[in-house]
């Protein structure tokens, strides 16, 4: 294994763990996260995202496989089982994760899944219906978007701590 397969291992430990902090400290300065519900974040919005997701979480399931880095790229494959607390209904996200390192830490991170599937599973025939169109797909990023802000004005995480 390399420092860098490390250090996924022990960011996904950490999630299964809801271990925020840990998570937080993975992400080097000026790095990004990508996905299909939140788009780019970067600074401390990365880390309020994953404090919101393990303090929310209440069955969360974190399953992680395919962990392979070098010194500049590397990949995951992570499963998530969890209720989705807007619906009640239960998900089971599959997501392939590419990683980009500086200095040891993550400095890019991208988690591309299918947000279709997503959310017939999380709205269920609403989603099954709807969930494909770029109006929905618009409305899921705009209630996370909003979601996060609102989380970082409660905690106070907008000075970046996190």
């Amino acid at each position: 294994m390399t420092p860098n397969a490390d250090l996924i291992r022990a960011f996904y430990a950490a999630f299964a763990r809801r271990d925020h902090v840990t998570m937080a400290g993975c992400y080097g300065p000026g790095a990004t996260f990508t996905d299909p519900v939140f788009g780019e974040l970067s600074g401390p919005r990365i880390g309020a995202m994953w404090r919101m997701l393990c303090e929310r979480a209440r069955d969360l399931n974190i399953e992680v496989s395919g962990i392979h880095a070098d010194a500049n790229r590397g990949a995951a494959h992570w499963e998530a089982r969890y209720t989705f607390s807007a619906t009640g209904r239960p998900v089971h996200n599959r997501i392939d994760a590419s990683f980009q390192f500086r200095d040891g830490l993550f400095h890019g991170h991208v988690d591309r899944f299918d947000l279709y599937a997503w959310s017939r599973q999380a709205f269920g025939l609403r989603g099954l219906l709807l969930g494909w169109s770029p109006p929905m797909q618009g409305a899921v990023r705009r209630r996370a978007a909003e979601g996060l802000d609102a989380f970082m004005r409660k905690n106070d995480l907008n000075s970046g701590a996190s």
